[in-house]
């Protein structure tokens, strides 16, 4: 697989290079597409405006059903930004010369790293240190010494679960459509080029709404008990 032609290649080979300037890349890509909305804001939205507007209004009616409006608006720059983030990400599998940086461990687990460590410090902020963490307890005060480190693991779990769902499925496309590349060059990728598509989407969205339910089990704990 390291035999495969990427754009960027043509500057080093080595892996380490490839994965920093396609993850430089994909974040320039979105400041770009940021940047275009807002040069010229208007009541009326047009072109890349209505576009974005359209995405963070679809953002935080995701957020609504999970954590409440206000929440959801609150925390929408985070999940919106790693929303974009990851969806450029994603769909650099599909455009010939490019790989996807999300298709390397490093970027989704230092992803997931981040909202681990953000959820947990809203949740501490809100609730203060003894609350929080009297939740790992659960409901049953005898249960205690057994549900804590059940609780500890379950959440540092999450951070296996959101880096290798994500990289796992992109890197699994990548290499799936590789193989039909090497074996059909022209007619056999198409339906893996369309199967890509709808697994980058979709991983986008499941990043996107397990960072609003884990922000809302940590900042909700009075209406969880």
């Amino acid at each position: 697989m390291n035999e495969v032609f990427t754009f960027l290649g043509i500057f080093g080979h080595s892996p380490a290079y490839l994965f920093a300037a396609h993850i430089i890349l994909a974040a320039v890509i979105v400041l770009l597409l940021a940047k275009s909305a807002t040069k010229s804001l208007q009541i009326v939205p047009k072109g890349m405006q209505n576009i974005m507007e359209a995405y963070l209004q679809g953002v935080i009616a995701m957020g609504t059903d999970v954590i409440g409006k206000k929440e959801a608006k609150k925390y929408l720059p985070l999940v919106a930004t790693l929303g974009l983030f990851i969806f450029v990400s994603n769909m650099m599998e599909i455009i010939p010369g490019f790989e996807p940086p999300s298709g390397n461990i490093n970027m989704t687990l230092t992803l997931a790293v981040i909202v681990f460590l953000y959820y947990n410090y809203e949740g501490i902020k809100k609730n203060g240190v003894i609350h929080y963490f009297a939740h790992f307890m659960g409901p049953v005060p005898i249960l205690a010494p057994l549900m804590f480190p059940i609780e500890i693991v379950s959440h540092l779990s999450r951070i296996i679960s959101l880096s290798f769902r994500l990289f796992g499925n992109i890197k699994g496309d990548d290499l799936f459509v590789a193989v039909l590349l090497m074996l059909a060059p022209w007619v056999a990728p198409l339906p893996g080029f369309a199967l890509m598509s709808f697994s980058a989407i979709l991983q986008t969205f499941i990043f996107m709404i397990l960072t609003y339910v884990y922000l809302a089990g940590a900042v909700a704990l009075n209406e969880e008990h």
